[in-house]
């Protein structure tokens, strides 16, 4: 166990919570700290603090807002060593992925801190000028999930603090000591009370969210939480930011080569251990492509080092969680016996939750792997025989969050990529993620976006002044 002592983040103080609990590292699957556990009592402290904080943040110009945001990346860049780290050690994720995510971080920061809310001139003829403008909204909730813990936070503070509003995050319970780490470069840098981190055991989230002096909740998750954070938060009718599960198809085309194909397929499956909302969860192929693609999809997992994410040429770490591990075992199990496995399949005998990446083929479309989001290194690979019937194929899901097509012929794959039900669809590329582009989901893979103008957009409240002079009689 680390000697590190963590602190909760209330009013711009340290707080040593009132409680604590175990942070396990998945690739050991033993407690490595303790991270400090608020009760309501501290979560009420945190919201009030934040209520407290706004009018005076709200007031300060944008430029001063945005400054600040900026020397907030700067301190995570000084310690980025120190705090990819600590995500992999939380986390899993080689030590090089976590160096990306922290990174990555303070490029989103820096990309909302240059950003403004301008006012929109919607009409300024005949003697009437509507403008339409925009206002924080209060207290932002900000509640993140355990696979990008610093990244998908950034995605939340930095829209949230840029247009004038103050939070309360709280981070996954598996995965809370890198948030509570930049909680301790944000203390020096911005006022008390703008941000806030308390941290639980799963059991605040309907507190924090229903909670009155809480105006939006910003939340990424699975779709069934999401569905339990709408609800909770439906009496106030808070505003929403719902980014959630996905079951990200891939549709080849048969105009490319089935071994570079399946190369750069392979990577967007197996990222963070296929630990990503838009990972690529599914694959169809044409038929005369599906042996070749498969094989090497085969070749590639069979090929990868799979260990501790802190161990040099590591580069797929553990699965984050015991309980993640368990469902993936399930969905192997069931695969093993309706599909045929090309490669991985069983957990690594040895401590933590290692399992190597997966390749399945011969699977319905009703099974449960295709059917649900997996979120890990597991990837059912599926033919097909005509365009028309695959298009069909991927839409038939209840998410919509993201997909990618892949074809030689632009036009074509973009025409294809049109017919796909997703916020996002990506053609010969995949996780391009940019903060000035926005991200959002279809059906029930979430509501509101997150990044670009429409990201900053979602954390404001629009107000059209319709205005003509005033004449006599």
């Amino acid at each position: 166990m680390t000697d590190r002592q963590f602190s909760l983040l209330i009013d711009g103080q340290p707080h040593s919570g009132a409680g604590s609990f175990d942070v396990v590292n998945p690739a050991t699957g033993e407690p490595f700290a303790r991270c400090p556990k608020a009760d309501e009592a501290l979560l009420n402290q945190a919201v009030a603090a934040a209520r407290a904080a706004f009018p005076a943040w709200a007031a300060r110009p944008a430029p001063e807002r945005a400054a600040l945001v900026e020397r907030l990346a700067d301190g995570i860049e000084a310690r980025a060593g120190e705090l990819a780290g600590l995500l992999t050690a939380e986390q899993g994720k080689p030590l090089d992925q976590a160096m990306y995510e922290v990174m990555g971080a303070t490029f989103v920061l820096r990309a909302f801190a240059a950003m403004r809310v301008e006012d929109k001139v919607l009409r300024d003829e005949g003697g009437n000028q509507v403008i339409e403008h925009r206002t924080p909204l209060g207290v932002v909730a900000a509640i993140m999930p355990w696979n990008f813990p610093i990244i998908l936070l950034m995605n939340k503070l930095g829209p949230a603090l840029v247009t004038g509003n103050t939070m309360v995050a709280k981070p996954a319970p598996t995965t809370p000591l890198t948030t509570l780490a930049i909680g301790e470069i944000a203390r020096d840098i911005l006022p008390p009370g703008v941000l806030n981190i308390i941290c639980d055991e799963n059991d605040l989230g309907a507190a924090l969210t229903s909670h009155s002096d809480v105006a939006k909740v910003a939340f990424t998750g699975s779709t069934a939480t999401g569905i339990k954070v709408m609800q909770s938060g439906a009496a106030g009718l808070k505003r929403m930011t719902l980014e959630l599960g996905g079951n990200d198809a891939a549709i080849v085309l048969d105009d490319v080569d089935p071994v570079e194909a399946a190369r750069k397929i392979y990577g967007g499956a197996m990222a963070n251990a296929g630990q990503i909302c838009v990972a690529i969860k599914r694959a169809y192929v044409p038929a005369q492509m599906y042996d070749a693609f498969c094989d090497e999809l085969a070749r590639l997992a069979r090929d990868a080092v799979v260990d501790d994410g802190d161990k040099q040429g590591a580069q797929i770490g553990p699965v984050q969680n015991r309980m993640q591990f368990d469902k993936i075992r399930a969905l192997l199990d069931h695969a093993r016996a309706n599909g045929t496995i090309l490669a991985g399949g069983t957990p690594l005998d040895r401590p933590g939750y290692f399992i190597p990446p997966t390749i399945v083929r011969d699977l319905d479309d009703d099974a449960p792997l295709v059917r649900e989001e997996q979120f890990g290194p597991v990837l059912p690979v599926m033919r097909y025989d005509n365009i028309e019937e695959v298009i069909a194929r991927a839409n038939d899901s209840e998410h919509g969050l993201g997909g990618s097509v892949w074809g030689r012929d632009l036009s074509r794959a973009t025409a294809v990529a049109r017919q796909v039900n997703s916020g996002t669809v990506w053609v010969n590329q995949y996780l391009a993620i940019d903060a000035n582009i926005p991200f959002r989901g279809a059906k029930m893979s979430g509501i509101g976006s997150e990044l670009g103008e429409a990201g900053l957009h979602e954390y404001t409240q629009a107000h059209v002044i319709n205005a003509v002079a005033f004449e006599a009689g």
